[in-house]
Parts: structure tokens; sequence; C-alpha cells
């Protein structure tokens, strides 16, 4: 439901090998349409309203996406609120600009916006742990002593709490589920991974624990609450949390632009549940602009607007990285200007709220379809018209090179996943080799090698894209030396230290593995032809053959079902359904059978096994067996998705 952030993409050294990972090519088939529009030429700015329409007109088109809405303001007004396309494919029905769009993560600044008003009231404060205000509400924290979860950890994503289970989002809840129920239908998410209040870790469940605070404290459900004290002083007059009819709520569709998702009832609905019109957010994004003022008056104060768009709570914002994700709101780079707010993201919609303080200017937009290459591309179209008569901000002057710089050279491995389940896949592809030149940090991963960031100051550095504009501000910090080791933050990711024969040896067997399921795949047709001759039969190596063959066959099975379910991957893997018992059984069947493979290999006398056969079994069963040890330390053999 939400932030994509900045994080570190993945090693050159070995983007010829992670690739094959078992959930990379699901993720490479679910974002394949993303990397395709950013490799796509920008399409020449717009220099009217009319001009920017027929452009977004032409990608809705192209992309078999049903619709948009969208708003570009200035902080004395909107200059275009419209609703493009259809909401209702079948119906022919247009898209308005009172037409309602799920907004999803969008949602999550009311909780934020919730919580400061009442701290200016006296009422709380961020800093107040939260087993203080809601002891009721579970969590397991073992620094609770030294390191208590406190109310800004749940607005700036800093609790260490794994995200969302599966079983979490596919929950489909009534509107009359209170958040206390909710909260208590499964708690196994909230357990946090480090000391709170060090890294940051995207978690839906965070504002949606904010929020019964909110409730506690002021005795009202919390959608009424910020309905009273937000959407009506704001003027997002249709702006809701619940199910409305259709019309005015456009329907959600896959990417195909005709098939349609069911509504989802929000297990915690104050993470991404608003559903609200062109007109309501165009509000919302001139709130912002004029510092929490409407029609001159005060809704918050400009100081509350200010917090939420500076992170305080992780190590690099403690040592003064203003980059990063605040309360509820998170700084983005686009061709050079630096934008403040917040995207989202539902099954069939998404979101972006984005604005310049500075230069007064923003813009909502949200398409009615799941299709990231479309919400690319509109996106680049409304940013190119907003800011193509604006001049870029001033790039920080580079800095002497820090003397310690050569102190953070070498191998870092993500250290602050959002989602724990994936953790295995994550580290391997983030690997990330760190070399000082003479005055510029070389970062190589696997999307892209010898990035150069440039020092700013003593521990901060700016990028400097190959292709887009230098950046105007400051995404890499380098953290003080801490007790559990070596950290930079990159992005919103913060990255640790390995030594080098653990990467070399990570990237050793990874690249081991790929050759031997590549291997086996290969001499599986030579086996099964030779297998025809009664002169080449030899009963004696079949087992050795057999063996590796199913382990194969199950990476590929749990491939397959990864790729078929995508259409509604959380609702096939977040209950039990053929699909996730489906990749149950196909993850146990590969541990299983490498088990099997180990153990056939070592009792396998050698006298009836060719020496060639056997010099081969041992080079593709062994890595097999590793990688079987692998994820099964990490949970993956017997992964059961809705548990």
């Amino acid at each position: 439901m939400g932030y994509r952030g900045v994080a570190a993409e993945e090693n050159a050294l070995v983007k010829t090998l992670i690739p094959l990972l078992v959930l990379s090519l699901f993720t490479a088939a679910c974002s394949s349409r993303n990397k395709q529009a950013r490799k796509e030429e920008a399409p020449k700015p717009a220099q009217s309203i009319q001009e920017l329409q027929q452009q977004l007109e032409k990608i809705l088109k192209d992309t078999h996406t049903p619709g948009v809405s969208v708003a570009i303001v200035h902080r004395d007004g909107p200059e275009w609120i419209a609703g493009l396309g259809y909401s209702d494919v079948a119906a022919k029905r247009a898209s308005t600009p009172d037409t309602l769009f799920r907004i999803g993560s969008t949602s999550k600044a009311f909780a934020s916006l919730s919580i400061l008003k009442l701290a200016n009231e006296g009422k709380l404060s961020l800093d107040d742990p939260v087993h203080k205000l809601a002891p009721e509400v579970w969590f397991e924290n073992r620094w609770e002593a030294t390191n208590p979860i406190r109310v800004v950890d749940l607005l700036e994503h800093t609790t260490g709490w794994d995200d969302m289970h599966f079983r979490e989002y596919a929950k489909d809840t009534p509107g009359k589920m209170g958040l206390h129920e909710a909260l208590d239908y499964d708690h196994h998410s909230r357990i946090s991974r480090w000391p709170p209040g060090t890294r940051m870790a995207y978690c839906n469940s965070g504002p949606a624990v904010a929020a019964y605070i909110v409730e506690k404290v002021t005795g009202q459900r919390f959608e009424d609450y910020v309905a009273q004290n937000f959407f009506i002083p704001i003027g997002m007059k249709t702006a809701t949390y619940f199910q409305v009819p259709s019309p005015p709520l456009t329907l959600l569709y896959h990417d195909d632009g005709k098939t349609t998702y069911p509504y989802w009832n929000i297990l915690y609905r104050p993470a991404g549940s608003i559903n609200a019109s062109a007109n309501d957010m165009a509000a919302y994004v001139q709130f912002y602009l004029n510092r929490g003022t409407v029609n001159g008056v005060e809704g918050i104060p400009a100081a509350s607007i200010d917090r939420m768009e500076v992170p305080t709570r992780t190590w690099a914002a403690q040592q003064g990285l203003k980059t990063g994700y605040g309360l509820s709101n998170y700084w983005s780079i686009h061709d050079g200007f630096v934008y403040h707010g917040h995207n989202g993201g539902v099954e069939g919609g998404l979101t972006e709220m984005a604005y310049m303080p500075d230069l007064g200017v923003g813009y909502f937009y949200s398409i009615n379809a799941g299709n990231p290459g479309a919400f690319e591309q509109v996106g680049k179209a409304i940013r190119a018209y907003v800011t193509h008569n604006l001049q870029k901000p001033a790039v920080p002057p580079v800095a002497s090179m820090p003397a310690n710089a050569t102190a953070y050279a070498g191998w870092y491995q993500p250290d602050s996943p959002r989602v724990q389940m994936t953790y295995f896949l994550e580290r391997l592809m983030g690997l990330t080799l760190v070399r000082p030149g003479n005055s510029e940090l070389l970062f190589s991963d696997l999307g892209e090698r010898n990035q150069v960031f440039l020092p700013v100051n003593a521990t901060q550095f700016r990028s400097v894209p190959k292709k887009d504009p230098p950046s105007p501000a400051p995404t890499v910090e380098l953290l003080a030396p801490l007790s559990d080791g070596q950290f930079i933050q990159i992005g919103g990711g913060t990255f640790k230290r390995i030594p080098v024969w653990l990467a070399l040896l990570e990237i050793l067997l990874v690249g081991w593995w790929v050759l031997a399921v590549v291997a086996v795949l290969v001499y599986v047709p030579f086996w099964l032809l030779a297998g025809l001759s009664k002169k080449r039969r030899r009963p004696a190596e079949r087992a050795i053959r057999f063996w590796p063959l199913i382990t194969v066959l199950s990476l590929i099975a749990i491939v397959v079902i990864f790729l078929l379910a995508s259409e509604d991957f959380i609702s096939r893997m977040g209950n039990p359904t053929p699909w996730s018992v489906s990749l149950f059984v196909a993850t146990l069947a590969y541990g299983l059978a490498a088990l099997v493979s180990i153990f056939v290999l070592w009792r396998m006398p050698k006298a009836e096994i060719r020496k060639g056969v056997r010099w081969f079994s041992i080079a593709v069963i062994v890595p097999l067996f590793i990688s079987a040890l692998y994820l099964a330390y990490w949970g993956i053999v017997g992964l059961r998705t809705w548990a």
C-alpha cells in the first residue's frame, strides 16, 4: 500500500547470476512494464493544459489504462482538475473531477496530522512510549527498556516491525470492524527486528496503531475525527474511508483494462483506505502549499507541516540527513527537483501526491489500474509540465573528500528489509561495493557500476546520475561507527558492511547454484534419450540423476506458481488456496528433494557409478543442497504464506 522510496539497486558484479533466483523471476515479471517505461525517452514537456491532456489520453490508450484522476495546484488555487478516460469501462462511464479514486497509502498522512494536532493541544507527545498510551496493543520489542517504541516511530516507520503479512493484507474486513479488533486479528508482524529509532522500514501497521491512539485520546472513531478536523475544514467534501456506490466510486482494473478487482476493505483503514476525488485532492495539495492554512484559517500550525517533511529518528536523520521519510511524508527527487508527499497503491489502483513548497506548486494523480508502466508515464508527463518553466534548485557545492572515507570502503548488504519473508533474496540482490575515488564515492551494484556520489560535507553525499541532472540534495550518509557494525544510509535503506570473504562467497555460491540448475536442465534431455537404449541404461545411476531433477522441477514449480498467481496475488497467497498450498508443497519438495539428493550421493557406492557421472552429481547436488539449507534458514522451505 505504499512507499517505494529510494533504495540501492542490485550489484553489477552478479547481475548475470541473481536474476535466476526464484522470486526474482516473479519480481522481474511484475515490474517489466515499469522498467520498460523508464527506458523510454521522456516526451517533450507539454506547454499547455490542452497538450498535457492529449499526452495523458494517449498514455491511457497505449497502456490500456481505463482512467486517471488528476489535479495540478498552485498556492493560490488549482490550475487544472480533471478526470480522463473511464471509471467503468463496460458501462462507458467517464471519469470526472468528482469520481472517487482509491488513494492507498497517501491516506497515512491523516494519522500523522491527527497526532500532530493532539500534540499541539498538549494531549500527547510524539515521544510518548506506545506502551504508555495503548498498553492493550500487542507488539514485541526486546529493546523496550533502552529503545522503547514511541509514537513518532509508528509514523516514521522506525519501529523495526515487519510489514503486514499476507494474511493481514488478504483480510477483507467489513466497514464496521473497529481498529482494536483489526489490530488483534494478527499481531505476528509487530515484532521489532532491531532497536527502534535506528533504521527505517516501511510498515503499514504503524499508522494504524497511531490512529488507535487517536481514538483512545479523543474518544472518537478515527475516521470521524479525521472527517471533522481535516476533511471538512480542508474542503475534501467527498473523501471517505469507506466503500460507496459506483458511481461516484471508480471500478479498479487489472492490467488488461477490462477485468475488475473486487472492492478491498483494508484491515487497517488508516493505512490506506481513503477514496477521494480530484476535487478533494486539489484542496488537500493546496493545504500543504499553504502550510496548513485554508482560506486564511489555520487548520494546523505551519511548524507541524514542516515537521512532517523531515525525518528525525533514523541514525542518518540524527546525524543531519534531511532527505528520507518524515511523518507520513517523504522526499523524492525527479529531474533535479525535490518533492514532498506520498504515493499509494491498492490492487488495481496507483496514486501519487507530491508538491514543492518553495516553488508553490504540486500535483495529484491516480489511475484505476495496477499498471506501473502507465503510472510512471503519467507521472513523468505531469512533472514535465509542472516544471517546464521552473528553475531547478541549486546543487550543493562539492566539499572536500572526508579524510575517513577510505574506512567505508568494502561490501555492503541491505540491513533494513521492509518484508522479512523476501529478505533472503533482497540481501543477495542488494550486494553493493563501495570504493572511494579521488573526490567521490563509487557504488557498484546489480543495477549499475560505478555510480558517482560527491561529498557535500563530512558525512553526506549527493548522486550524479549518468543521464539525469545532479541531485539537489544529499541522499547518502556515512554513519558513525556503531557497536554492531559499520553502516551506510543509501536513500531509504540502511546497509551494513560485511567481510569481503563473505561477499565473494555469496557471489560464488549463487553462481555455482545457477550453473547447477542450468546443468541439470541441459543434461535431462540427454539422460532421457539415453534411457531409451537398453545398452545405455544404468539403473544404479537413476537415483543420483532423479533427485536433482526433482529439486530443479520443484524450483520451476515455485516460479510458475508465483507467475500464474500474480494477478490476484494477495488473495491467493493470503488465504489457504490451491495457489498458496501448492507453493507450500513446492517449497517443501525443493528442500526434501535436495536433502534426499545429498543422502543418495553420500550412500552411493563409487564402484557402481561412472567417475564422470559421480563428479557431475557432486557439482550439481552440493549447491542445490546448500541453497536448500539457506532457504530453510530464512523460512522459505515449507513456506505458508497464509499463516
